[in-house]
């Protein structure tokens, strides 16, 4: 039976007052702002106890199966919850490949066994996933992956290397594409999909430090690492199938994910905010024409993000162009984050040279810090570029 509109009403009465009593103090150091950013064990012992709590309280992964540690309720609910931990403004749930690649894909097609083994964990924080997709010499072209799993016996062989692994360093399991028929036909059917472990021997993720100075990213290394065969998801040959369903949840174009915040909220009315103060040649930044042009064209951009997502989800509305909005949200959203927080810095003048850590940097450097972060998402997934080509051969039906 569907939830009544005072049901809905009275849960999120419910999550905001939790959220208003739970949101976490300032910790006193920096946070990450996004799951792409975790780089201290200090900064995973907050965000893991503050998943942890969320989850306990009965509001992550409420679509999931109650059996699994889930809530067993109505997607809604879930939605409810992500849009109350928006507007209160709480820290990410930083375990993302887990709640929302991983876990809607082993939750879809995993079987009962894995669905016990690896679910719970990723609810809770305690079980870190990561993904072995992106190769260095293949980048997004993961058909060309060559890390190699050869099956001995009640193992596979791992050896190869795997790039831009979020969470790699933390993680205890990893979704992990390999080849283990070189010899086949096309090169997508030599691929296999692995649910892997990432604490044994040969396995070694190194955190590589990115221009902000952080770290979050690792390169992994396999060399002649055994994992055991019930790691194989599906049979062999039926990686790629895996892996384009798995980009699906990544790219937002599949419902499943447990929810929580991928990211920390920043909109329009942050940038604006931040603007408020600051003159040019006597007079207030914002009250200059060209200025209030470039803030409007944002604005008008983040609403129409908006209202898309509603969308998406009537179906009525959906018919000309099929998944078009799903397909694009990864695309749409990422490029327009970049775009805003750079004209956040560029609206700076000068000072906007200035980085975390030097005392004259407004809002202690916050949106240079904002703008470095943000082309993570434009690549992870996928880059733009790529995304392009997927809307152009599959949405408008254009040639390769």
């Amino acid at each position: 039976m569907s939830a009544t509109d005072q049901e809905l009403k009275e849960f999120r009465g419910q999550v905001s007052a939790w959220l208003s009593d739970n949101k976490p103090a300032d910790p006193g150091f920096l946070l990450p702002q996004s799951f792409m950013e975790v780089g201290t064990e200090q900064q995973l012992d907050f965000l893991r106890e503050w998943q942890y709590q969320v989850w306990n309280a009965g509001y992550l992964g409420l679509a999931w199966p109650r059996e699994y540690g889930g809530g067993g309720v109505e997607p809604v609910y879930q939605n409810i919850v992500d849009q109350e931990m928006r507007r209160h403004g709480v820290p990410i749930c930083f375990n993302v490949i887990g709640l929302g690649w991983a876990g809607p894909l082993i939750n879809d097609i995993g079987t009962e066994e894995e669905k016990a083994r690896y679910l719970k964990g990723i609810l809770t924080g305690e079980d870190i996933w990561c993904q072995g997709f992106s190769e260095p010499d293949h980048g997004s072209d993961l058909g060309s992956a060559q890390t190699r799993a050869v099956r001995d016996g009640d193992d596979y062989v791992i050896n190869g290397t795997k790039i831009w692994t979020t969470l790699g360093n933390y993680a205890k399991y990893m979704i992990l594409l390999a080849r283990t028929n070189p010899d086949a036909g096309r090169k997508y059917d030599g691929l296999s999909f692995f649910l892997s472990p990432m604490h044994v021997p040969g396995i070694e993720a190194r955190p590589i430090r990115k221009l902000t100075g952080e770290y979050g990213f690792t390169e992994t290394f396999f060399t002649d690492a055994r994992i055991p065969a019930d790691c194989l998801m599906g049979e062999e040959g039926q990686g790629w199938k895996i892996a384009m369903q798995t980009l699906q949840y990544e790219r937002g174009a599949e419902a499943g994910a447990a929810g929580g915040l991928a990211f920390e909220r920043i909109v329009i009315d942050d940038m604006i905010a931040q603007l408020r103060d600051m003159t040019r040649d006597g007079e207030p930044l914002l009250s200059e024409p060209v200025v209030r042009d470039q803030l409007v064209r944002l604005i008008m951009e983040e609403k129409a993000i908006a209202l898309g997502d509603k969308r998406a989800a009537i179906a009525p509305l959906n018919t000309d162009y099929p998944f078009s909005l799903q397909l694009s949200n990864k695309l749409r959203f990422s490029e327009y984050a970049r775009r805003m927080r750079q004209t956040a810095v560029d609206l700076q003048g000068a000072a906007g040279s200035l980085y975390v850590g030097d005392e004259q940097a407004r809002q202690g450097g916050f949106w240079q810090r904002a703008y470095f972060n943000s082309f993570s998402a434009t690549i992870g997934g996928g880059t733009s570029q790529v995304q392009a080509n997927i809307i152009a051969e599959h949405v408008l039906g254009l040639p390769k």
